[in-house]
């Protein structure tokens, strides 16, 4: 009887650490999930998307680029909507590029539509097109005034594969001989219903490499050297907050790539490329963007949930 008795009470025990032990497990998976759901407050909440609790994370950056232009050949786009770059970055390496990491909601480079001057108008001549159905859609479009076209830049490789070098930044070091500030992989989508859903400048599989930098850049011929600048340091947040205004990157010694998937079947390819000059070779295509970048340590950004 004792026996059972012996048996029964560490079968209880068994049974209340086992309880304590999921209790524990269902405690600590909370707390993460608060974790994970908490957003940083006050002046803080502009790093929102920085990947808190992300191994090797540093800090937390936004880059808003609020004017500048995209010149690929002779035609430019100058940049009107303001496009945001925001994730987290990593300690520097033995070479100085820091791990970026990309943003929680995966909007590391926010997609916003720059209106291209001239419209289809300076691309397409209805005229000119061979394909009897994309020539008739032509003249559609362009009776029915649909005439305008964006120009969206989208990343065109996961967000790891994108160059930070803060140290280049700050110091206005030209490029070459050093590194760029920062190389983004990408892609120019081209938005109007003729040109379809899928007509791009470039791909993931050839992206553009923009390298910019914010001091002097030394491109191949026809391209001459022009200069980006740091801008005006400041802070806020008791100094948590490093903001830097009126930052200047740029970068004119990149190629641009073909067009693919513009028209029916791709068929409008090879006359926005002869609008542009594609491919266009290294020395013939300009980047200036200027930028409020804000950025703060992790731990700060943390402690503001």
């Amino acid at each position: 009887m004792q026996k059972h008795r012996i048996m029964g009470q560490a079968g209880t025990n068994s049974s209340r650490r086992f309880v304590m032990a999921a209790a524990l497990v269902a405690l600590a998976a909370l707390g993460m999930a608060s974790s994970a759901l908490a957003t940083p407050g006050g002046e803080f909440a502009v790093f929102k998307q920085c990947p808190i609790g992300t191994e090797g994370l540093k800090g937390c950056v936004v880059s808003r680029t609020e004017s500048g232009e995209i010149k690929i050949g002779s035609t430019a786009v100058p940049i009107v909507a303001t496009q945001t770059l925001q994730g987290g970055f990593g300690n520097p390496n033995a070479e100085g590029s820091q791990q970026f990491y990309g943003a929680k909601n995966g909007e590391t480079f926010s997609k916003t539509a720059q209106k291209v001057p001239g419209g289809l108008l300076d691309f397409v001549k209805c005229n000119e097109i061979k394909n009897i159905i994309v020539k008739i859609a032509c003249e559609a479009v362009f009776e029915n005034g649909l005439t305008g076209v964006n120009a969206v830049t989208e990343l065109a490789a996961p967000a790891s594969s994108i160059y930070f070098n803060e140290g280049v930044l700050e110091l206005e070091a030209p490029f070459p001989p050093y590194p760029p500030a920062l190389t983004l992989p990408v892609k120019i989508k081209l938005e109007n219903p003729l040109l379809g859903s899928e007509c791009y400048i470039g791909s993931n599989s050839e992206p553009i490499e923009l390298s910019l930098t914010t001091g002097a850049t030394s491109p191949p011929a026809p391209n001459k050297s022009i200069k980006g600048k740091l801008g005006e340091i400041t802070s806020k947040s008791e100094g948590e907050i490093l903001v830097i205004k009126h930052n200047t990157l740029v970068g004119n010694a990149f190629a641009v790539g073909k067009a693919h998937g513009c028209g029916l079947l791709g068929v409008l390819d090879g006359l926005i490329e002869a609008k542009l000059g594609l491919p266009s070779a290294a020395g013939k295509n300009t980047a200036v963007l200027n930028n409020t970048v804000e950025q703060a340590g992790h731990n700060a950004v943390e402690e503001s949930e």
